[in-house]
């Protein structure tokens, strides 16, 4: 916390910088790399039509994530706060609009996040205990209700069980990565009899529809600009975080997918609804199948975990800036957590497994929810770096984007064209989280506190 006026950003700085950058790659590689690289190659395999362009398209995937962090680093680092996108957007629009970001956090993108992720938990849980028909959608609402409960009562996961859990992830991915390299564990020629349904017909609808689980997969890094204040070695510690987190990302989601493709077969890939489980059954058998199907939904614990804890803090802050939700701020001191928030985000989510047991497809009908408005925000940043340069052309920026305004140029490009697919090819997923964000307008007009007044005081936090 600080003052306004009282102390210079370099003095804010030298005092809040507790994030080495090594720390920084970890926390944002740690935030990325997560169960959905279980799940997604699959469906991105048959949307590509063939492996070198599955292959393409996960390296396109790390260069436009790059752009992107390359008009964060510049972002973060003129502008630290741990406001992260709020921040940017409310000195580029004013409140307003910055309100319908929360509102979309609240509502959509962290709670969709939430069930998304709950999802693959029930995927892979079902391989090991099934639960009938229903059986991903009851381990989704088991995890929603378990995690909730933990974060109610004050008995967070432990540093060392999430750590632990964390470790057991890697260890899958290595084991995945080594089963598929080893020529004596391959079973490529084995093809499954039935196919996955659904891929879009037209060349263009199939690679904007790869490109969204692409991209979803790598989404996370921006999640950075909420740490950027912390990160020390000066003022440019945030690029290098970005800059090398980006490298390990891709550099691991190509592996990944390389030993996929090589051990379990095109075919294989573009056919399975579990794929690590699958080509681990086919490769080593119905025991090593339980044993990496669980490791999968128990590492997967953690990231859910992450975001249900990040939600119900936005939420938190939400109510606290604006009146109509102040509810949702309600913190007694006897409480271990925001419980207002995390019921608010537990019943949202309990609304969309619902809706994604509806649709019977959970995990890809969230994608298609959160999707729209996840990339109509990220446009949206990526235009503020143009309106802040503007507005501020002699503010110190220890990070330049190169190629200005080329680069941030091609990564608003990038995510009108996300927008653009993820609206063109989705069903009613993208139309139930458009309306929602819709749903969120109204509110601007019912209570907005004094814009003038509210940006001092939110510049003094």
């Amino acid at each position: 916390m600080h003052e306004a006026g009282k102390n210079t950003d370099e003095e804010f700085f030298s005092t809040s910088r507790q994030i080495s950058v090594a720390g920084g790659v970890a926390i944002v590689s740690g935030m990325v790399i997560g169960p959905g690289i279980f799940k997604t190659p699959s469906i991105v395999a048959a949307n590509s039509g063939s492996e070198l362009m599955t292959l393409g398209l996960w390296l396109l995937g790390g260069i436009i994530s790059l752009l992107g962090a390359l008009c964060y680093a510049e972002l973060t680092s003129t502008y630290p706060h741990t406001g992260g996108e709020y921040h940017f957007l409310t000195k580029s629009f004013g409140k307003r609009l910055a309100f319908l970001f929360a509102w979309a956090r609240m509502t959509v993108i962290q709670t969709g996040s939430i069930v998304m992720l709950s999802f693959i938990i029930g995927d892979y849980a079902s391989e090991v205990f099934p639960l009938g028909m229903y059986s991903s959608s009851i381990y989704a609402a088991l995890t929603v209700v378990l995690l909730t409960g933990i974060n109610l009562f004050g008995l967070p996961i432990s540093s060392r069980l999430q750590i632990g859990l964390i470790t057991g992830m890697l260890l899958g991915i290595i084991f995945i990565v080594y089963t598929g390299l080893n020529p004596a564990l391959s079973h490529a020629a084995v093809t499954p009899a039935v196919s996955r349904e659904g891929a879009p017909d037209s060349t263009g609808l199939a690679f904007g529809r790869a490109m969204i689980f692409v991209l979803l997969t790598y989404g996370g890094w921006n999640e950075a600009a909420y740490i950027s204040v912390d990160i020390k070695r000066k003022k440019n510690g945030i690029v290098r975080v970005l800059f090398y987190s980006i490298g390990i990302i891709t550099f691991t989601y190509l592996l990944i997918n390389f030993s996929l493709l090589r051990g379990f077969g095109f075919k294989n890939v573009t056919a399975s609804e579990t794929v690590a489980a699958d080509f681990i059954l086919q490769a080593l058998g119905p025991n090593w199948l339980k044993i990496i199907s669980l490791l999968i939904a128990a590492s997967a614990l953690t990231t859910v975990n992450a975001v249900m804890i990040t939600g119900a803090r936005t939420n938190y802050a939400l109510g606290q800036d604006f009146r109509f939700f102040g509810f949702l701020s309600r913190w007694g001191s006897n409480e271990k957590s925001p419980k207002n928030a995390f019921l608010f985000q537990s019943a949202m989510a309990f609304l969309l497994i619902l809706l994604g047991t509806l649709t019977r497809s959970g995990f890809v009908t969230m994608v298609e929810y959160t999707a729209p408005v996840f990339w109509f925000f990220f446009l949206l940043a990526g235009i503020t770096l143009f309106v802040l340069r503007y507005k501020e052309p002699d503010k110190p920026r220890p990070f330049r984007v190169p190629l200005y305004p080329v680069v941030p140029l091609l990564f608003c490009l990038s995510a009108a064209y996300m927008l653009h697919s993820s609206l063109s090819y989705t069903g009613i997923g993208a139309l139930i989280g458009v309306c929602v964000l819709i749903a969120g307008i109204p509110f601007l007009f019912i209570k907005i506190p004094d814009e003038k007044k509210e940006e001092e005081q939110y510049e003094m936090r």
